[in-house]
């Protein structure tokens, strides 16, 4: 175990990631399976990005904000996935101590900031419906600009506090975390500290930036509803829902992953159970919001389809 002496005793300077070593059956098609998810995603996303930043007609409020939880998904996928692969061919899948705090830092800022992110996404819609004619107007680019800004600077200061408080706990050994990345409850379970106050913290942490996000999300999804109800035709009601339809589902697949991996009693950990809902999280949500958005949105498809027209017409 790599130790180094401190004040207290013996620290830990490195983490040896267990990940799914318990199954080595399983290491070839896991790696296979983890490999095809995240290039597929990565590659996804990133035409996503270039399609939307070079559509005429996709350079609207709306799509500006889609492009930016793809940039989210790509950076929490590339947090944990490309560690991860590496490791299926290690015989000691070790992490310093520093690369451990800089991995959970960085994976629950883009986490906290995509929840922000589609949190101004609702406020988006909400402009879509109730104000058509001045949408443009109403979502300028300046205060989109800010509201993105500010969802990157409350998603990294949140997610500081807590990596600061959890990594100035005192580690002495074992450094095995049952995990295949530096996740909250294995990495606490480590402390030779008492964990209480960082506890308290991180659920602080994650309760106020989850109780804001689904206060503004509700609050906007009420206007949205009853803005949609004043609509006359049967036809405008329909496509305004239709038009929240691909949003609320990504917002379920987030929010319902991140309650269910970090606001529980710590009792109720089974790490085996949560390391296959953080691989869901961390590899599988992304790809499932490449499908939401992108086959969802007839526009996405459209400009998708002109550039296939365009390839073929060159090829």
């Amino acid at each position: 175990m790599s130790t180094t002496k401190a004040r207290n005793g013996l620290s830990v300077t490195m983490f040896i990631l267990l990940g799914f070593a318990n199954h080595p059956e399983l290491q070839a098609p896991l790696f296979v399976t983890f490999l095809g998810i995240y290039l597929v995603t990565l590659a996804w996303k990133l035409a996503l990005i270039f399609l939307i930043r070079g559509d005429t007609h996709l350079n609207t409020p709306m799509y500006f904000f889609l492009s930016n939880p793809s940039f989210t998904d790509i950076c929490y996928s590339s947090a944990v996935a490309p560690k991860m692969l590496i490791d299926f061919f290690q015989e000691q899948k070790t992490i310093s101590f520093l690369d451990c705090g800089a991995q959970f830092f960085f994976f629950v800022g883009i986490c906290l900031t995509e929840c922000f992110l589609l949190t101004s996404m609702a406020y988006n819609r909400y402009a879509t419906i109730s104000s058509p004619l001045l949408y443009t107007a109403v979502m300028s680019q300046g205060l989109c600009t800010r509201m993105v800004v500010g969802a990157y600077v409350g998603g990294f200061l949140s997610s500081l506090v807590q990596a600061r408080s959890m990594f100035r706990l005192h580690f002495c050994g074992p450094n095995i975390v049952n995990h295949f990345f530096c996740d909250l409850p294995p990495v606490l379970a480590l402390s030779c500290s008492n964990t209480f106050f960082s506890q308290v913290v991180n659920f602080l942490a994650v309760v106020t930036a989850g109780d804001t996000s689904f206060l503004i999300l509700l609050i906007s999804y009420s206007y949205i509803v009853a803005a949609a109800l004043k609509i006359c035709s049967e036809e405008g009601r329909r496509k305004a829902f239709n038009t929240c339809a691909s949003h609320l589902m990504a917002v379920t697949l987030l929010f319902g992953m991140a309650l269910f991996l970090y606001l529980r009693p710590s009792s109720s950990y089974l790490l085996g159970r949560d390391k296959v809902v953080s691989v869901f999280c961390s590899l599988v949500v992304p790809m499932l919001n490449l499908v939401i958005y992108s086959l969802r949105i007839k526009e996405i498809k459209d400009a998708l389809w002109k550039v296939l027209e365009k390839k073929k017409v060159f090829s």
